[in-house]
């Protein structure tokens, strides 16, 4: 079998890691791929581009933006002076593109295994009410907000503290009203409207990582508890578990919605009760956690989405500890100025 050549983004491992060097690894291992990881950055100091054991060649691309047509010519040139058979994006922003651009991508020849348009929308905070009673588990007490008058009714019924969130991005613990107010203004020029604002609940933050096949089944999933965190909220250590409830939820989630692709959902669960917080369309920055205790879904993506056998559906081990660290790379600055320069690498 030739090398499939799978472009992988988000391989920033900085101290907020994207999630594409844990995928790269991922797919790096399955001992009966023959891959080639060609790293997509959006900055010359993203460090997968240095990291040559783990990406093959390296290209920067345009910020995917507007109508994406520059976006999509690069990919295509790549396709041409490299290969390209598949690329799997790990960045929030890039989705729209490549899901609009699914099939003109396919057409020459440079595959993708996402959600649809309809699914890449019940990501949005507004939506969590619906998919959380769909899915049989809780969800924090949640108004959505398009005026300061409503973001001031909706604290009072919910009562201090309250979390204000973006419809998609970011969110903020606030403890008084005036708080509230100055985040909800930072939201709205960031990221337009709907504003949530959403009761605080405690408990243990645990998340599931998961993958689609598009026909309501389970490609695979893994449960875990953050033990510790980063100051940007990013797991540092963690532990896999198995909530029953959780995990028949996610399930769910994939028959309910017919989810196609990778997929992170978080929650908090207290006592018996399970609370959704948020759902992201793509592999998180923990991923590897997964490939470590023997569920492999980057791999399995790519074999999906090359019609390649599938193993049967895979189970985890529960109280394996997942723990990241920093390392140093020393190198020289041939690939950093070929990157500057000519925008690819080596």
């Amino acid at each position: 079998m030739k090398d499939l050549i799978i472009g992988v983004s988000g391989i920033n491992a900085i101290d907020n890691p994207g999630p594409g060097i844990g995928v790269a690894r991922s797919l790096k291992e399955d001992p009966e791929l023959n891959v080639k990881i060609v790293g997509l950055a959006y900055d010359a100091m993203e460090p997968g581009i240095f990291m040559d054991w783990v990406v093959d060649k390296s290209f920067i691309l345009p910020y995917p933006s507007g109508s994406g047509d520059a976006f999509i010519e690069r990919l295509l040139y790549i396709k041409k002076s490299y290969g390209l058979d598949c690329v799997i994006p790990n960045l929030d922003a890039e989705l729209p593109i490549y899901i609009k651009c699914a099939q003109p991508l396919a057409d020459h020849g440079i595959r993708t295994f996402l959600p649809g348009m309809e699914q890449f929308k019940l990501r949005g905070k507004d939506r969590l009410v619906d998919i959380a009673c769909k899915i049989s588990i809780s969800l924090p007490r949640t108004k959505v907000v398009n005026s300061v008058d409503g973001l001031q009714k909706a604290i009072e019924d919910i009562g201090l503290p309250v979390m204000v969130k973006g419809s998609f991005y970011k969110a903020y613990k606030c403890h008084t009203v005036g708080e509230a107010i100055s985040h909800y203004h930072d939201l709205v020029a960031e990221w337009g409207y709907p504003i949530i604002v959403q009761q605080v609940v405690t408990g243990d933050e645990m998340n599931v990582v998961g993958l689609g096949d598009g026909e309501g089944n389970s490609l695979g999933l893994v449960g875990i508890k953050k033990l510790s965190i980063t100051a940007l909220g990013k797991i540092w250590t963690g532990v896999t578990v198995k909530n029953d409830k959780m995990l028949r939820a996610v399930a769910e989630f994939i028959r309910e919605f017919k989810w196609r692709g990778p997929f992170e959902l978080e929650c908090i669960v207290s006592g018996d009760e399970v609370f959704l917080i948020e759902i992201n369309p793509r592999f998180p920055a923990w991923s590897y956690f997964a490939t470590g205790v023997g569920i492999n879904l980057p791999s399995r993506l790519v074999r999906r989405a090359f019609g390649m056998p599938v193993s049967p559906l895979p189970d985890y081990e529960a109280g394996k500890l997942f723990i990241r660290y920093t390392y140093e790379l020393v190198t020289d600055m041939v690939a950093f100025q070929k990157i500057v320069t000519r925008g690819e690498a080596p």
